[in-house]
């Protein structure tokens, strides 16, 4: 835990505190930001509050008295319910705004951990409670040189993998042998243990109709042929294979055999005009003295593409997701359909810029990613300009 950092964001957030609380592990953005991985057995309630002055306090109960030894400030217990309500109002006594992993009307229900009971109590104390979004974007979204860097090299060897994968794909197509959306995916799974990279899951790699199922992955038992004539979408995701590295997370798609169709090449042009005014958006906030800039502006600004030439209820998911060492990390994401994200989009963060369309015969995705800088930002891989011929 870094706290002068955390105290000096409290103070120019204008927040007096920050109360972290946790019962069975109820909150991991809260142990991951005081430095609390593995933790063990958490069957008593504990809080911890930082102020942005002074001396950090903790509430402990009596049986997990040592739960937060690793932890500096000073040290309450408890044993009964009384105890706690008492000893918790006492710890939170000169501070009146207090941020909390909770989110109004849990609109950013990412950061919502605190329990509605946990809110109603420390509000009974005469407390504001602000949500720590913006704080914990500060604390586990930003990215570090070391981390950034992964992220180049997982870029480097991701977009080889998917370029041989393409190769691939055309050599078998025309040697007239059989492949499936799942021999293809393990195969893209193995070429990425090769290179050092390692995925939770996936890739999603689909054809026709599945290309409109957008968290599509297929089975040994349900998978389509990858044929001459085949409209493909290859979704991949993957990090360097070591602790604490960054994601790298893109879509490509592309015809097998044959020439784009009309309607595909318009959808197509549609996905990647979205794509790039977002990446715009982004770029121009950056470089424009670096005004702020929420994550629902970016979403805003794909989705009106789409949704000018009349294709926007087929654009079914959020713009963009932060990335970080978890794929879908704790930053700002590119939001205003499925959560109205204000959180800031942060210097020295990475996210995802994948808008989409999904017909009932075919859907397509474009998907590169982005990093922030103090004044500038930046595609962190190649950027698709036309489907891909195989």
């Amino acid at each position: 835990m870094d706290l002068d950092s955390i105290q000096s964001a409290l103070r120019s957030s204008g927040i007096e505190a920050w109360l972290f609380y946790d019962h069975h592990h109820r909150d991991p953005i809260g142990a991951a930001i005081l430095g609390l991985p593995g933790q063990g057995l958490v069957s008593r309630r504990w809080y911890y509050v930082i102020p942005a002055e002074g001396e950090p306090r903790k509430l402990v109960h009596r049986i997990e008295a040592g739960k937060l030894d690793s932890l500096p400030g000073s040290k309450g217990s408890y044993s009964s319910w009384q105890e706690l309500e008492s000893g918790l109002e006492a710890m939170l006594g000169p501070w009146k705004r207090i941020a909390m992993q909770y989110s109004p009307r849990n609109a950013i229900m990412y950061v919502s951990m605190a329990d509605a009971g946990t809110v109603e109590l420390v509000r009974s104390m005469g407390k504001e409670i602000v949500t720590s979004a913006d704080l914990v974007s500060r604390f586990l979204a930003v990215l570090t040189e070391d981390q950034i860097d992964s992220h180049y090299a997982a870029q480097r060897a991701l977009d080889d993998i998917l370029t041989s994968g393409f190769q691939h794909i055309g050599s078998r197509v025309r040697s007239g042998s059989v492949l499936t959306e799942f021999e293809m995916m393990t195969w893209f799974q193995e070429a990425m243990r090769r290179a050092g990279l390692t995925t939770d899951h996936g890739p999603n790699v689909s054809v026709d109709m599945n290309s409109s199922d957008s968290h599509y992955e297929a089975t040994a038992l349900s998978s389509k042929l990858i044929r001459t004539g085949s409209f493909l979408l290859i979704d991949i995701w993957a990090r360097m294979d070591r602790p604490g590295t960054c994601w790298y997370d893109i879509t490509w798609t592309g015809v097998v055999g044959r020439e784009p169709t009309e309607s595909e090449r318009v959808v197509f042009a549609l996905v990647r005009d979205a794509r790039d005014a977002a990446i715009q958006t982004v770029r121009s906030a950056f470089t424009d003295g670096g005004r702020p800039l929420a994550g629902f502006e970016v979403d805003d600004a794909a989705r009106e593409v789409i949704r000018a030439a009349g294709y926007g209820q087929n654009f079914t998911h959020r713009t963009g997701h932060s990335i970080c060492t978890e794929l879908h990390g704790s930053g700002a994401h590119l939001d205003n359909l499925e959560t109205h994200d204000e959180r800031r989009i942060l210097p020295f963060t990475c996210f995802s810029v994948e808008p989409g369309i999904y017909l009932p015969e075919f859907g397509i995705r474009s998907e590169v990613n982005m990093i922030t800088s103090r004044d500038n930002a930046v595609v962190t891989g190649r950027i698709q300009r036309e489907l891909v011929r195989i």
